[in-house]
Order: C-alpha cells, then sequence, then structure tokens
C-alpha cells in the first residue's frame, strides 16, 4: 500500500503544466486532493477528469495566492472537507519577460514577485497551522534552477526562485524538531504553458525555447514531486535539481 493513501494533498496552479500533472500523479497513489487555481472552470474539468480516472476525492476550489482571503479560503475549505493538511505542493508561479534590468516593467517584477514569494509565503503561514497543531505535514516547494543561478533576462524571475529557495532553507530551520518536512523541487527547462505564459501568449517563441532538444516534461517534475512526498517520515527530500540531460548551468545543447 502507498505510503500516501488517503492524505490530504493541497495543490496550488494545479489547472495546468505541473500542478495538473502532480495532481494526477497524487491520485494515482489515492490521495485526497484540494485544487486551487484562478482559472475555475479549466480546474473543476481537471477536478472531474482525475475523479473519473482514478478511485480519488478530489476538490476544485477557487485560489489566487496574491490574495490573502483566497489563500484563507482555499484552506479552510480543504480542512472543512477533509479535517487536515498532510501536503502542500507551492506549485503556483510565473516569468513574466525577458527584458533587461534596464528595460523591464515594474508591473512584470511586481507580477513575479506578488505569485512566487509573496503568495508562496502567504500560502504557507495557512497551512503551517493545522500542521502545527498536528505535528505533521509536509510542505514541497516548486523552484527553478534559476534559483542557482543566473541569466541575462532573467533579474526579477532569478530573484524570485533565489528567494524560494532561501525560503524553503529558513523553514527547515525554523521547523527543526517538528515533524513537518519541507522540500524544493527545482527543475530545468520544462515544455509546459510556462513560455507561453512568459512571452505573453507568443506561440512560436515559445516553441523556440525547446526547440532542437528534449525538455523534461510535467510528469517527470511530477514523479519527483511524489518521491519526495512518499519518502518514510524521517526522510526529507532537501532539495531536488532536475535537468534535462540536453541542459548543463545556463547551456542548453540542441541538435540541428
Amino acid at each position: 500500500m502507498s505510503r500516501l493513501k488517503n492524505k490530504v494533498v493541497l495543490i496550488s496552479g494545479a489547472s495546468a503544466g505541473i500542478g495538473l500533472a502532480a495532481a494526477e500523479a497524487f491520485a494515482a497513489e489515492g490521495c485526497r486532493l484540494v485544487l486551487g487555481a484562478r482559472r475555475l472552470e479549466k480546474l473543476h474539468a481537471v477536478a472531474s477528469a482525475i475523479s473519473a480516472a482514478h478511485p480519488a476525492e478530489v476538490k476544485a476550489v477557487s485560489l489566487d495566492v496574491t490574495e490573502e482571503q483566497s489563500c484563507d479560503a482555499f484552506v479552510s475549505e480543504a480542512l472543512q472537507a477533509f479535517g487536515q493538511v498532510d501536503v502542500l505542493v507551492n506549485n503556483a508561479g510565473l516569468a513574466r519577460g525577458t527584458d533587461t534590468v534596464m528595460n523591464q516593467s515594474s508591473d512584470d517584477v511586481r507580477e513575479m514577485f506578488e505569485t512566487n514569494v509573496f503568495g508562496l509565503l502567504t500560502l504557507t503561514r495557512k497551512v503551517l497551522k493545522p500542521m502545527l497543531a498536528a505535528d505533521s505535514g509536509h510542505i514541497i516547494n516548486l523552484g527553478s534552477v534559476a534559483g542557482h543561478l543566473a541569466y541575462e533576462g532573467g533579474s526579477a524571475y532569478c530573484a524570485t526562485k533565489h528567494s524560494e529557495r532561501v525560503i524553503s532553507e529558513v523553514l527547515r530551520l525554523e521547523l527543526l524538531g517538528k515533524n513537518i518536512r519541507v522540500s524544493s523541487i527545482d527543475p530545468g527547462l520544462v515544455e509546459t504553458e510556462f513560455s507561453t505564459v512568459r512571452f505573453r501568449g507568443d506561440g512560436e517563441k515559445a516553441k523556440n525555447v525547446y526547440a532542437g532538444m528534449t525538455p523534461l516534461t510535467a510528469a517527470d517534475i511530477a514523479e519527483c514531486i511524489v518521491f519526495a512526498a512518499s519518502r518514510p517520515p524521517h526522510v526529507d527530500i532537501d532539495t531536488l535539481v532536475v535537468r534535462p540531460l540536453d541542459q548543463a548551468g545556463t547551456k542548453v545543447f540542441r541538435r540541428p
């Protein structure tokens, strides 16, 4: 039997990409899911599809991590439905643009920090209260290789992911002695909606990011997330950096 069976898993940004793949992977393990995203219609479709494919209890809840009241309502609905929170997957996040520091938009910078940093912190605070009361839980943050290095045109995004990495490290220190694990899963190039969002819907630019190489898939990262969550209680996967074979540091090997 899976160690995760009947665990209550909350996932932000679950309507697409890694969040959706993680929801499917946890459902396959017999978990009970609370899925959050801003695109509620799409989220309901995801929840219905997962429920049809797996004997899993799935609840879809509107969630905007940049709004504290939305985070409160999300966690409250999870507790009302299932009475506990075992795993939080802080997946909601984005990159916007590739402008230099000189040319970047203040709105783009603010959007990335409000989602990737402030949103992560807010939702984490909301789940820590029930986790601490139960002295049990696991917070899994979606980082990036951008949290370990820097590249031109990525100043704000890299800064937000460096922040995520430090937040995860601080949480481990602050929760030492408690039965609450903290993991950071840090992917390299993953082909999802990420680049489409970054380039504001320009499909050609998004496609070029992965041209000539084999990127990771959302399912690859979901497998890593579930691996971290399914270790024995005394094992904490602290940081897991995952790159495609065609990527090393900031370099990408591309075939003609």
